[in-house]
């Protein structure tokens, strides 16, 4: 007798750090409390039929008391709570400024209000992609723990965030009178009112390494320092909050909580902020929402050094934040001067989705910002140059470039009024570099689109 022996081998299959949270979709949302609504009252009305029937019965066993009782009718089961919903669908998900700007659509929608205009070289910029999934990045550091994931459905790679902490990008050390920072935001769906906020802090320090921990979820017992939190539930559930805090050493200057319509755990809970610092005035935008506009939030003669996101105590281990898409730039973006002036405008404000010349409406402000230069001088003409980094091969890259430059000049045409007569194009691809592209922020400081003087 011949005895067979399988064998049989186990394979270790890679395990992938992907974050399962819900991006809502509203349109959905409303959809489902229409369509509860109908059946609430149409279960009103039903009720309403039964109750009749049950009456005439009733009466009809007065009257005869003798006669056999009828079977009691089964009443259809009605919502306890009739605002309730089914928990909405997911959808793929992209933030706010990965909404397509496609020209032609006019710029009264999303963004058309928005002013931010994005300083001039970036400084830092960190999406994470070159860390590995499950570790804690490179030149950051925390008193806590995170770690880089995927999200599903949401291109890029995001440090989740769950843990009472700080968390500082080592490389910031210095934060001038002129500066913009951006960061996407996103959160799980299962954060409360009782839930930490997500805390950022621009703090003075002489030792950041022994100091940044002393930045307790935005506050410190010295030092000073500028920094907002951002919740998604509010406690009455119809919105978010924003939190400001002025600190100087023991003494809170200024503090104001304002509530965040942009930012919400169901439906909204990704989202693009924007930051601007103008020597002592601060901005701060959700999406295309200006929450924060304080002349007077950076103190004078004190020099601001380091960025610090925080979070308080957590409650359930599902609460997480998620950060990606960091860009810290300095320099004042002065259009009017460099383009009268020396000839030569260049902006990295002006975004476009990957590969793609559609402009996401984060660019707005840019746009906007060399559209009012070029109405109030409508005798000079422009060259828009369009450049790219050295993420795709060279012949993509130049077609590519050719074709942004051109939706830049159709939309400064037909959304902000610019003759396009007035209005030429080139693109370079990757050919003509700013800077050496060995690093992130090389990378997307080549990225950028120049307006010449001709």
């Amino acid at each position: 007798m011949k005895i067979i022996i399988c064998v049989i081998s186990f394979v270790a299959l890679p395990l992938v750090m992907q974050a399962q949270i819900r991006i809502n979709d509203p349109t959905k949302v409303v959809q489902r409390r229409v369509e509860s609504g109908i059946n609430t009252r149409v279960n009103k009305e039903i009720n309403r039929g039964i109750k009749k029937a049950e009456d005439k019965v009733t009466s009809k066993s007065a009257k005869k008391p003798n006669s056999p009782s009828a079977p009691p009718a089964e009443r259809p089961t009605t919502n306890r709570n009739p605002t309730e919903t089914r928990p909405t669908e997911t959808r793929p998900a992209t933030s706010g400024s990965s909404v397509g700007y496609v020209p032609g659509t006019g710029a009264t929608g999303p963004y058309s209000q928005f002013d931010f205009v994005p300083a001039t070289t970036i400084i830092l910029a960190d999406d994470f992609k070159h860390t590995k999934l499950g570790d804690f990045p490179a030149g950051w550091n925390t008193n806590s723990t995170g770690e880089v994931v995927t999200i599903r459905n949401i291109p890029g790679q995001w440090l989740a965030l769950s843990k009472q902490g700080q968390y500082m990008p080592e490389s910031v050390t210095e934060l001038p009178e002129e500066f913009t920072l951006q960061f996407n935001l996103a959160c799980s769906t299962q954060l409360t009112a009782a839930s930490t906020a997500f805390s950022t802090a621009f703090v003075a320090m002489k030792k950041p390494a022994k100091e940044f921990a002393q930045w307790t979820y935005g506050r410190t017992e010295g030092g000073h320092g500028v920094s907002f939190t951002l919740h998604p539930y509010d406690t009455n559930g119809q919105n978010g909050n924003s939190e400001l805090h002025i600190i100087a050493p023991r003494d809170e200057r200024l503090t104001n909580k304002v509530a965040v319509q942009s930012f919400m755990t169901k439906g909204r809970n990704l989202v693009r902020v924007s930051v601007s610092r103008q020597q002592e005035r601060l901005r701060v935008y959700i999406n295309d929402e200006k929450i924060w506009d304080v002349p007077h939030a950076f103190q004078p003669k004190v020099d601001y050094s380091s960025i610090i996101f925080a979070l308080g105590e957590t409650h359930q281990p599902n609460e997480f934040y998620y950060l990606s898409n960091l860009q810290l730039a300095v320099g004042a973006p002065n259009t009017r001067k460099q383009l009268l002036d020396k000839g030569k405008f260049v902006t990295r404000g002006i975004h476009f989705k990957a590969n793609s010349d559609q402009i996401k409406p984060d660019s707005n402000g840019a746009l906007r910002d060399i559209a009012a230069v070029l109405n109030e001088n409508r005798t000079i003409r422009v060259l828009i140059v369009d450049h790219t980094n050295t993420e795709s091969s060279d012949a993509d890259n130049m077609a590519l470039s050719k074709r942004r430059a051109e939706a830049v000049r159709a939309v400064l045409a037909s959304q902000f009024g610019v003759d396009a007569s007035r209005l030429s194009t080139d693109g370079k691809g990757e050919t003509q570099p700013a800077v050496r592209a060995d690093s992130p922020e090389g990378q997307a400081n080549n990225r950028r689109v120049e307006f010449i003087r001709q």
